[in-house]
């Protein structure tokens, strides 16, 4: 197992963290996302998943979402 925390700029709400957390479980290998909302803020999203992540897949499903990862 592995996990992996990035921070998602543009999220307000729970439909939000809940597209993010749709988007981000299509990826292959993930088992489990969790998202910390701060509305209007950065928020912390973990991502667990059987094998280190590709960051161009996480970027991709993030952006697919409507939202971004800080850097």
């Amino acid at each position: 197992m592995s996990q992996t925390t990035i921070t998602v700029t543009g999220m307000t709400c729970g439909h939000c963290a809940h597209a993010v957390t749709e988007e981000l479980s299509a990826v292959p290998g993930v088992t489990d996302v969790a998202v910390d909302l701060n509305a209007g803020a950065a928020s912390p999203v973990t991502i667990t998943s059987d094998a280190p992540l590709d960051p161009a897949a996480v970027r991709a499903a993030v952006a697919e979402a409507g939202y971004s990862v800080a850097t």
